[in-house]
């Protein structure tokens, strides 16, 4: 028995380490965990495939079976994993329910200006509920309002217990085309539910003491906080940060847009290249010791120390900076090379690589969802599939051996940069025409300077003086060049054969052949470069409300216009998190492929509608800005401006748009635009050649909808309606929503929303009018097309099992429409 497990282990070993990264990437694919018994078979059918694969003989076979066999057993062992955390996800009876909590602090708590964020590991609750407060949270604890007594002095650390009041929701996010899973994200750490510390006089927050726990996590954060009170908040404290311990959130989000642009972001993450270099020093330095005594060279010689002590080195540094997946990988072939060095035995740089691959996904599966799993991994395959020139005679002395090693650091380069070219494009939808010069700066800067002496700060403080210099001075060249028109490119996400056709391209391109053939490869980088992009025919349009939380973001296109209706919410209290302009419609307008907003139509003054117009006419060129913005506002002059009046019209492509409100007369009273913002709400009609409309009516509220009622009755009938106010119960009046008759209504509104939009009662007055609501919170982005009334639901485009699924939409005819929603279908008459 124990001979035929060896042979299909040795033999079939590489078979089964393949089937095993297959086994786990098909049960990432499912929307739903599998029922246990299909475990119970998936481990037979493994153990029954070993079996075979050691009694036949036929080396082919054996591959075979090996790996249906590591398939099976992968699978089963993830699907059952998923099926663990699924299980421990809160209750959703207790969702925004006060609960306390006692837990100890752990990870790396993030600080900013607005509060602070860290993650609890849950020990018990008040009142006990095990079954429905998961076991791993992640809270938000706020500075002001409902947490009194915080400050920078008294925030949770890493390792401390602590009783907290709390508020609770299930781990989700906005789900859009071509967006950040945010769901997954959650879902990977282990994270059950989110939500905020609360308190008031004699209940809140306290903490309880320090466990000894979370060793790592603590000197994570001592050393960080050492860096902040000796450098401040500064973006080069924020750089040695990342360097030093992986804190990530300690760069600013514009420092993290110049390094995007400039394509050295690798850098400033904790990438293999600084594990593998301070791994390489480490075993240096302790094979310079361990020679001073020559007793100590009789127990061990000083190969094996180094290479054991450098290891060692490397695994602590990836460690203090949090584990992630470039750092587990480079550990993992560490620790391969230096076991097979210890055993005198070879492996390819291929079977290493795959070995490592195994290691990260036993350790964590959904690590193969994420894009530096793969960025990483494909890099070190791309080094070894370009390999090294063939050997050429090298003048002799220091300056031949110099010119040699520039070359070969050139062509590594220039190999990684056009090799991840289209992964790049994969996962950000974006190329730095400047990488090859700014890596060129930053990678000797950073490896061989900045990250030594952050990490050689840790016991010598000074040393971090003599980093600022020169991580100023890197950052003043890394601007320069972000400045450039075309440093960067985004490009339209391309379909997935173009995608695979892209990456093909790139191996073929880096790969030793001769340039015949390597040239053979660039027309099939042409379909991912320029993709065909689908859009209407003439005289059409196509609507897609995007999921941004609490505000309106409407995207209109025509065969070659775009509109975009309104910019969604500043996030935080003070927009201090962002807003959803750069978080999710710069990157979705750019990965539909818009280059050009022929027009911006911002509503009104509120924040979560022009919350991020900011961000959206910095990143693309705006036409024209129609606003009923109050004169002197800051956004009106960031482009063309015009006031948004009734009787204002134009047509692009067959496609006619007309405003419908507010009045001339009602800019011209005093202070409405600021006193009173949602009655001057820009109301816009869009109806195709066709007759079919669509009408967004922003934040206009009852009163409003009765003066359009009585003075345009005929031009309000449209087959989609964006909710007036969210659903708020100052609009939607039955006699608006008899005169529109829309097929299909749209809310826009968060996820446990502060003002409890959209309110039932407005709700059930759809409902009884026969019309079919769609809510983003629920639906994810909403897409429809005029031409044939088609539409889909975001969350519906690729449902995987960690994402919450809730009935689509909220209907009035029950389970029918809601049925055809799910199947793109138009409703049943």
């Amino acid at each position: 028995m124990k001979a035929r497990l060896d042979l299909c282990v040795g033999r079939g070993g590489w078979w089964a380490a393949v089937g095993w990264l297959c086994g786990s990437a098909l049960q990432l694919q499912q929307s739903a965990t599998a029922p246990p018994q299909l475990w119970l078979l998936a481990g037979v059918l493994a153990a029954g495939g070993c079996w075979l694969g050691a009694a036949v003989r036929v080396p082919r076979w054996r591959g075979l079976l090996c790996l249906l066999a590591a398939t099976a057993l992968s699978w089963s062992v993830t699907d059952w994993r998923a099926h663990q955390r699924l299980a421990d996800r809160l209750d959703p009876a207790l969702e925004m329910q006060p609960v306390r909590v006692t837990g100890v602090v752990s990870g790396l708590p993030v600080w900013r200006s607005e509060g602070i964020r860290f993650e609890l590991r849950v020990e018990r609750t008040e009142p006990p509920s095990p079954a429905g407060v998961p076991a791993r949270l992640s809270l938000s604890w706020h500075p002001s309002g409902d947490a009194p007594g915080f400050s920078a002095a008294t925030m949770p650390r890493a390792g401390q217990r602590w009783s907290l009041p709390v508020r609770l929701r299930l781990p989700d996010g906005p789900v859009n085309p071509h967006g950040f899973d945010v769901a997954l994200g959650w879902f990977e750490r282990g994270i059950g539910a989110v939500g905020t510390v609360q308190g008031r006089a004699g209940v809140g927050p306290a903490m309880l003491g320090e466990t000894g726990g979370e060793t790592v996590d603590r000197w994570r954060q001592d050393l960080r906080d050492r860096l902040r009170e000796r450098q401040g908040d500064t973006p080069a404290a924020g750089m040695l940060a990342a360097l030093a311990v992986g804190d990530q959130a300690a760069i600013e989000r514009e420092d993290w847009a110049v390094f995007r642009t400039t394509g050295i972001a690798h850098l400033v993450s904790i990438s293999g290249l600084h594990v593998t270099l301070l791994g390489w020093l480490g075993g240096v330095v302790l094979g310079w010791i361990w020679r001073l005594r020559s007793a100590w060279l009789l127990v061990l010689p000083v190969p094996v120390v180094v290479r054991w002590g450098g290891l060692a080195v490397a695994v602590a540094y990836a460690l203090l900076a949090g584990w992630g997946v470039p750092a587990q990988r480079t550990v993992l072939m560490l620790a391969i090379v230096v076991l097979l060095r210890s055993g005198a035995r070879r492996w390819s740089g291929g079977r290493i690589l795959l070995a490592a691959a195994v290691g990260v996904v036993v350790h964590d599966p959904w690590a193969m969802l994420q894009a530096g799993f793969w960025l990483s991994f494909v890099a070190v395959g791309l080094l070894m599939l370009g390999g090294s020139p063939s050997a050429v005679e090298v003048a002799p002395g220091w300056r031949g051996r110099a010119g040699q090693e520039l070359r070969s650091l050139w062509r590594t380069q220039w190999v990684v940069t056009l090799g991840l070219a289209p992964w790049t494009l994969l996962f950000f939808q974006q190329i730095s025409l400047v990488s090859l010069l700014a890596n060129a700066v930053a990678i000797p800067l950073v490896t061989l300077v900045i990250t030594p002496l952050a990490l050689l700060g840790l016991l010598l403080p000074l040393l971090w003086a003599w980093a600022l210099p020169v991580v100023a001075g890197l950052m003043h060249v890394l601007q320069m060049l972000a400045a450039w028109p075309w440093a960067s490119v985004h490009l339209p996400a391309a379909p997935a054969w173009a995608q695979a056709l892209g990456m093909a391209a790139a191996a073929l391109l880096v790969a030793p052949l001769p340039v015949r053939l390597r040239l053979a490869g660039l027309p099939l980088l042409l379909p991912m470069l320029w993709p065909a992009l689908p859009l209407p025919s003439e005289g059409e349009f196509e609507l897609l409300a995007a999921d941004i939380g609490q505000g309106n973001a409407v995207l209109v296109r025509t065969a070659r216009h775009s509109l975009l209706y309104d910019t969604g919410p500043a996030y935080g209290r003070h927009g201090e998190a962002g807003n959803a302009g750069e978080r999710v419609l710069v990157p979705l307008l750019q990965a539909l492929g818009v280059r050009v907003l022929d027009q911006l139509v911002i509503t009104h003054r509120d924040t979560d509608h022009s919350g991020g117009a900011s961000a959206v006419l910095q990143a693309l060129p705006v036409g024209l800005v129609q606003s009923s913005l109050e004169p002197g506002h800051p956004l009106r002059a960031r482009a063309p401006h015009q006031r948004c009046t009734a009787g204002t019209r134009w047509e692009w492509d067959g496609v006619r748009f007309e405003v419908l409100h507010p009045e001339a007369a009602d800019h011209d009273r005093p202070g409405i635009a600021m006193l009173r913002p949602n009655a001057v709400s820009c109301v816009l009609r869009v109806a195709s050649s066709g007759g079919r409309a669509a009408l967004l009516t922003g934040d206009i509220g009852i009163d409003q909808e009765l003066r359009l009622v009585i003075r345009q009755p005929e031009r309000l009938k449209a087959a989609v309606l964006l909710v007036p106010h969210h659903g708020s119960v100052s609009s939607s009046g039955l006699y608006f929503l008899k005169s529109v008759q829309p097929t299909w209504a749209i809310v826009q509104a968060g996820r446990h929303n502060r003002y409890g939009h959209p309110a039932p009662p407005v709700m059930e007055r759809y409902a009884e009018q026969g019309i079919s609501v769609i809510r983003t919170n629920q639906c994810g982005a909403w897409h429809w097309r005029s031409a044939d009334e088609a539409h889909w639901c975001a969350r519906n485009l690729r449902v995987r099992y960690w994402q919450l699924i809730e009935p689509v939409p909220l209907v009035a005819d029950g389970p029918d429409i809601a049925k055809s929603v799910l199947n793109d279908q138009p409703p049943p008459p």
